[in-house]
């Protein structure tokens, strides 16, 4: 079950969670890592924004689904769903993925490698 901790604009996730999220078709996973990390495995259909480049492209986020946001270990991820917040993205739609994407790889979660979304 997702949880809030108190001042965070966001929820936080399992894989399990994020993944049943993903598959449900209302949720899109931001991977914010740099872009050599994204090409060594990253979430299956994920949108790739650096994280340092989240704020020019903020519009390329749907306002109509969930975002669960993914890094390496959930710091980077934690951050660009305090952006979008700031933004003025609905805060009960951000998520932030805690395990990051070794554990999802690892998990076995649909993965895709490279460029291929």
């Amino acid at each position: 079950m997702p949880t809030k901790n108190p001042g965070e604009p966001y929820y936080r996730v399992s894989i399990d969670e994020a993944a049943e999220m993903q598959a449900a078709g209302d949720s899109v996973v931001v991977d914010v890592r740099a872009l050599d990390e994204y090409q060594d495995g990253h979430v299956k259909d994920a949108l790739f924004i650096h994280v340092d480049t989240l704020l020019g492209r903020i519009d390329e986020l749907p306002q109509d689904k969930n975002l669960l946001f993914i890094c390496a270990i959930g710091v980077r991820s934690g951050l660009a769903a305090e952006m979008a917040a700031a933004m003025g993205f609905d805060t009960e739609r951000l998520y932030n993925i805690e395990a990051g994407t070794p554990a999802w790889i690892e998990a076995g979660k649909p993965t895709s490698y490279g460029a291929d979304a």
